[in-house]
C-alpha cells in the first residue's frame, strides 16, 4: 500500500479529517493561538489514530499551555505505532506541569524510535519548592 504523506494546516481540517487511516501525518498549526482547549481537541483527534507510525507536529508559538501539553501527551500515547516524532512546542508558556504531563504521555509510546522535541520557551519558569515562589 503506497502511503501519501497528508499536511494540515488548519485545526479544524485536522478535526474534520479522517485522521485513524494515516501513517504518516504532517500537521503544522503554528502561530494559529491555539489554547489548552485547542490543543485538548487535537489530543483527542490524534488518539485515534492507532495506524501512525510517522508525525510532524508544528504547534510553536501558541498559547497551549501546561493543561494543553499534558492532553497532548495523553493524547500521542494512545498511538501505539507511532516511531518517529518531531514535535515543535517553542513558546506555548510550558512550564514543569506540562513538560511532565507530556512526557508521561510520551512514555506510553513504547515504539517510539525517533523523537525530537522543542520544548523552548520565551520564559523559563522554575518553582522553588521550599518556598512555591515563581522566579523568572
Amino acid at each position: 500500500m503506497i502511503q501519501q504523506n497528508i499536511c494540515f494546516y488548519d485545526i479544524e481540517e485536522v478535526l474534520s479529517s479522517s485522521l485513524q487511516s494515516h501513517q504518516t501525518l504532517h500537521i503544522d498549526l503554528s502561530w494559529k493561538e491555539i489554547d489548552y482547549k485547542g490543543a485538548s481537541a487535537l489530543c483527542f483527534g490524534l488518539s485515534n489514530c492507532t495506524n501512525l507510525s510517522n508525525l510532524i507536529l508544528d504547534l510553536q508559538s501558541n498559547q497551549i499551555g501546561d493543561e494543553g501539553a499534558s492532553d497532548l501527551g495523553s493524547g500521542l500515547g494512545k498511538c501505539t505505532n507511532l516511531s518517529n516524532l518531531k514535535f515543535d512546542l517553542y513558546k506555548n508558556k510550558i512550564a514543569v506541569f506540562g513538560a511532565s504531563g507530556l512526557g508521561s504521555g510520551l512514555g506510553k509510546c513504547t515504539n517510539l524510535l525517533n523523537l525530537e522535541l522543542n520544548l523552548e520557551q520565551k520564559q523559563f519558569i522554575c518553582l522553588d519548592c521550599d518556598t512555591f515562589e515563581i522566579q523568572k
